[in-house]
C-alpha cells in the first residue's frame, strides 16, 4: 500500500476520529486506525469497540490496500509536519515509512484482518435531520445524563423518534432534561433507543457545521452521516425511565424570575453552600424569592429576588449546581419555576422555549 497527501488532507480525518482512540487499551488493535485505500480515496476508522468513527480523504493512491497504524504516533507526526507539506506513506511487510520532505518515520503495523469494524447495523428508521438541530438536542439535554451508575441505563441518552417529533431526554434520578424538535419528514411509529454516554459526547463534538445529518437507527447500534465523517455507536440494551411520569404536569405555584438575574444569585449564595451536598433554600413569598445557604463552619449567604409571583408561601432545598445547570440550558431571559411543594420535584421552562423542560429533584436540608 503507498499514497500521498497534503499534510491537511490527512490530519482533518485524523484529527475527526482520534477522539475515541483510548491512550490505555486492553487490546493493541485497539490504539491503531485502520487506514483502507480505493480508488483515489483513503478511509481512516478509529473504534474503542463502543464507538466507531469513518472519515475520508482524497489521496493520490499508487497502490491500493489496507493496513492499521498507531493513531496517536500517527496523529503527532503530521500534526509535526509544516503546513502544506507533501506526506508519502508506504508500507512494505510489517513496517510503513511516513516521509515528508527530508523527514522519515517508520512505524510498526497490525493487520488489517484483525481490526473490530461494524458494516450493517440492519437499520430499521432513517432520519433527515440538520445540524444544528441534533446538537440543540443534546446540549440541551446531556448534562443530565449519569456516569457509571450501576443502573446503566441512566448511563446514556434516550433518542426517541415518534411520528414528526425527535426528542433526546437525559437523567441521573436526582435530575432530568428533556427537549424535542419537528422532523420535516415522518419518522413512522415511535422507537426509543438509549445512546452510551461515551458515543453523545464523541457526537456533539462531531456536530459543527452546517448541512444536514442522515441518522439510521437499528437494533442495537445508532449510525449518523455527517459530512465526509462517519459515526457508529452501540446502543444501552436496557429500559429508560417512563420520563413523562417524572415531568410535573401542572406545578400548582407559578415563579416568573430573570434567568440571568437568578442565575447570578444562585452562583453568589452557591458560594458558602455546603461543599459536599450542595444544599440551597429556596424561600417563596407573593413578590419576592430568597435564596440561603449555610455550610458546616457555620458561614450563610442570603440572597433576596424581585419576582412575578402571587400565590402562597413555601420553602424547598434543592442541589444548587442542578439548577445552575438548568438555567445555563434555557434558552430565553425569562425562566418559569413550576413548583406544587416542599416533597415534589420543580420544573424549570421557558414560556418562550417550550420545546426544553428540566426536571430538578427536591433535597432535604
Amino acid at each position: 500500500m503507498k499514497f500521498s497527501a497534503e499534510r491537511e488532507s490527512i490530519l482533518a480525518p485524523l484529527q475527526a476520529v482520534i477522539g475515541v482512540v483510548e491512550r490505555r487499551q486492553t487490546m493493541p488493535i485497539l490504539a491503531n486506525v485502520l487506514i483502507s485505500g480505493r480508488g483515489e480515496q483513503l478511509s481512516i476508522t478509529a473504534t474503542d469497540l463502543e464507538v466507531e468513527l469513518v472519515a475520508k480523504a482524497n489521496v493520490t493512491l499508487q497502490t491500493p490496500g489496507e493496513i492499521t497504524l498507531p493513531g496517536r504516533k500517527l496523529l503527532d507526526i503530521i500534526k509535526a509536519l509544516p503546513d502544506k507539506a507533501t506526506v508519502t506513506i508506504s508500507v512494505e511487510g510489517e513496517r510503513a515509512t511516513v516521509r515528508s520532505g527530508k523527514s522519515r518515520f517508520t512505524l510498526a503495523t497490525l493487520p488489517a484482518s484483525d481490526f473490530p469494524t461494524v458494516e450493517d447495523i440492519r437499520a430499521q428508521k432513517a432520519l433527515l435531520i440538520s445540524q444544528s438541530a441534533l446538537r440543540r438536542l443534546l446540549d440541551k439535554t446531556h448534562f443530565s445524563m449519569a456516569q457509571q451508575d450501576v443502573r446503566y441505563y441512566l448511563n446514556g441518552m434516550l433518542l426517541e423518534a415518534d411520528g414528526k417529533t425527535l426528542r433526546t431526554v437525559a437523567t441521573d434520578g436526582h435530575r432530568l432534561s428533556y427537549c424535542e424538535t419537528t422532523l420535516e419528514h415522518e419518522a413512522g411509529a415511535a422507537q426509543q433507543v438509549i445512546v452510551p454516554r461515551k458515543g453523545v459526547l464523541e457526537l456533539q463534538r462531531l456536530l459543527a457545521g452546517e448541512g444536514n445529518v442522515e441518522l439510521a437507527i437499528g437494533t442495537n447500534h445508532v449510525r449518523a452521516q455527517i459530512g465526509d465523517i462517519r459515526f457508529t455507536s452501540k446502543l444501552i440494551d436496557g429500559r429508560f425511565p417512563e420520563y413523562g411520569r417524572v415531568i410535573p404536569s401542572n406545578p400548582t405555584k407559578r415563579i416568573n424570575a430573570n434567568r440571568d438575574v437568578l442565575r447570578s444569585a444562585l452562583q453568589r449564595a452557591a458560594i458558602l453552600s455546603n461543599e459536599k451536598y450542595r444544599g440551597i433554600r429556596l424561600a417563596v413569598r407573593p413578590g419576592v424569592l430568597l435564596l440561603q445557604s449555610h455550610n458546616p463552619e457555620q458561614e450563610e449567604a442570603e440572597e433576596e429576588l424581585e419576582i412575578n409571583y402571587a400565590g402562597e408561601e413555601l420553602e424547598i432545598g434543592f442541589n444548587v449546581n442542578y439548577l445552575l445547570d438548568a438555567l445555563a440550558a434555557v434558552d430565553s431571559g425569562d425562566v418559569v419555576i413550576g413548583l406544587t411543594d416542599a416533597n415534589n420535584s420543580c420544573l424549570l421552562s421557558s414560556d418562550s422555549a417550550p420545546q426544553a423542560k428540566y426536571v430538578v429533584m427536591p433535597m432535604r436540608l
